[in-house]
């Protein structure tokens, strides 16, 4: 698929995207921690495990798994998880598409309400994976979840702006938004197709359930909360 690289997508309502910013900081120090033996103990307590989500419920309090190291709630995970990264790769690839497509996201409804967007496009997605995947108990981390509804917001948004992105990892490419992301989209839903079409296929361990999450509730709450007029008059700076 695409690795986006730069849009040309200038911002027209706020200065600086300081939420997106601050979101693309937390998530990178709290990998940090994770690579400490502590860390990756601790991980597991963070993590939504859909098992242990519904043995307790949403409103219990702390499953206790057997890997947990602290007793969490299990409802905060829902928050927690989305922070947390299982490998170098998989934070650089969730947070290019924070940082090329987040900012433009965050000018379209503002500072207050992109934090409470990206924050429920994340639980959005988490509940999708523990919904349809009840008994599974392996732990879900990732902002993939969060960084789809980012993703789909855009793609309504912005559809024909271009943006630069490697393709096949190494290859640049100029296309629009509608082009890159709308292939991205369509990607997480053949995915799910595929294990029906092709019996016994795998794919791997990418949660599509959270991105298919996190795809309804960008699409739903983008409308709902951008300003009246998204591509206003841009800041002077």
């Amino acid at each position: 698929m695409f690795v986006p690289v730069h849009d040309d997508n200038p911002l027209r309502h706020i200065a600086r995207p300081y939420v997106t910013w601050g979101l693309m900081a937390l998530t990178c120090a709290i990998f940090l921690m994770q690579t400490s033996p502590d860390g990756q103990r601790a991980a597991a307590s963070f993590a939504v495990v859909p098992l242990e989500l519904f043995r307790v419920g949403i409103f219990g309090g702390a499953a206790m798994g057997p890997h947990d190291a602290w007793p969490v709630p299990e409802r905060y995970t829902l928050v927690s998880y989305m922070f947390l990264h299982g490998d170098v790769a998989h934070l650089i690839g969730n947070m290019a598409f924070l940082w090329v497509f987040g900012d433009n996201v965050e000018d379209a409804l503002g500072h207050l309400k992109f934090a409470l967007f990206y924050i429920a496009c994340g639980i959005a997605g988490g509940l999708a994976h523990a919904l349809m995947l009840p008994v599974s108990p392996l732990p879900l981390i990732g902002a993939s979840g969060a960084v789809a509804g980012v993703i789909v917001a855009y793609l309504i948004l912005y559809p024909h702006v271009r943006v630069w992105v490697l393709a096949m990892r190494f290859i640049p490419l100029r296309i629009t938004a509608l082009f890159a992301l709308g292939a991205w989209v369509a990607s997480q839903f053949a995915m799910l197709a595929i294990p029906y079409i092709v019996p016994g296929a795998k794919i791997g361990p990418i949660s599509c359930w959270a991105h298919i999450g996190g795809i309804a509730a960008g699409a739903l709450l983008v409308l709902a909360m951008r300003r009246a007029d998204p591509a206003g008059p841009r800041v002077v700076r």
